[in-house]
């Protein structure tokens, strides 16, 4: 039986992968969702570069929840047998560190057109990748980033109806939906069937801007007091956004500064406090491992 568990991207903390550990440790947490460390992404790490990181997860008593990878966030009209082979990296290097799932999205849309137009190459191309992820035995979860193609709640129910199985569930992210004009609560409504895993972060929707659990728009305590009252158990995974860190611009194509100037761990630990203090109110979450 799954349990309620804490994790979050570490890479927000600092390049620095001792630095994201030690204050992993020092925030009382188990686990990571590893998307850099040391400059280097975690699809790009080499043979020696992993041995080293899964040495040091080993010393720091920390695991892995989620390959933060980024597996699907190239274009529609990229390279896609190039891109392949970059999953076959990344699914071999997940299931060298024992994590259990491997973040993914559904490909950028050229600006302008209708996700429409490019409706039968994605599912192709999200088919194969899902094809391999099942030779692997291993799990794909579909994130609802902005300006792919499953950014908003009926795109991404598509791509669950036709997918959805072993190898391939829902990320639910809230500050994505908020930022693309997506009611938070109907999606979470049509999506709960598939839900796997959960990013935490917030927005506003007027200001556009990123902020902790619970003060935006994203209707954070509402959904995850129905989430856990019904059950469910798994990672809720924290990605503050809440200031600039190292490789903000490579994953997002309007990257913006943050509104916050706080640094790192201090922004990492204000996402964490307000999280937890939310957590709080809610009676199901009283045994949630850190």
């Amino acid at each position: 039986m799954k349990k309620l568990a804490l994790s979050g991207f570490s890479d927000e903390i600092s390049p620095v992968f001792d630095e994201q550990l030690a204050a992993i440790r020092e925030f009382g947490l188990s686990y990571i969702e590893l998307r850099g460390a040391d400059g280097v992404n975690v699809s790009d790490l080499t043979a020696s570069k992993l041995r080293e990181l899964k040495e040091k997860l080993r010393a720091a008593g920390i695991a892995v929840s989620s390959i933060g990878s980024p597996i699907g966030k190239i274009s529609i009209e990229d390279d896609f047998p190039a891109h392949m082979e970059k999953l076959k990296r990344t699914l071999e290097i997940q299931k060298e560190l024992n994590a259990p799932y491997l973040r993914m999205f559904s490909f950028y849309l050229p600006a302008g057109k209708a996700p429409e137009e490019y409706r039968e190459k994605v599912f192709e191309q999200m088919g194969a990748m899902i094809e391999e992820a099942a030779r692997w035995d291993s799990m794909l979860l579909h994130e609802n980033e902005k300006g792919i193609y499953g950014d908003t709640a009926p795109r991404c129910l598509e791509l669950m109806q036709a997918f959805s199985g072993p190898h391939f569930k829902a990320v639910f992210d809230f500050a994505n939906f908020v930022e693309v004009g997506q009611d938070t609560l109907p999606a979470y409504e049509s999506l709960l069937p598939y839900i796997e895993y959960i990013h935490i972060k917030d927005a506003l929707r007027n200001e556009k801007k990123i902020v902790p659990a619970g003060q935006g728009d994203g209707r954070v305590k509402e959904i995850l007091s129905d989430l856990l009252h019904s059950g469910w158990r798994g990672f809720l995974s924290l990605e503050p956004h809440l200031t600039d860190f190292t490789g903000l611009s490579s994953l997002e194509l309007e990257a913006k500064e943050r509104y916050t100037k706080l640094d790192g761990k201090s922004a990492w630990k204000l996402a964490l406090d307000s999280l937890l203090a939310l957590l709080q109110t809610i009676p199901e979450a009283k045994e949630i491992a850190l």
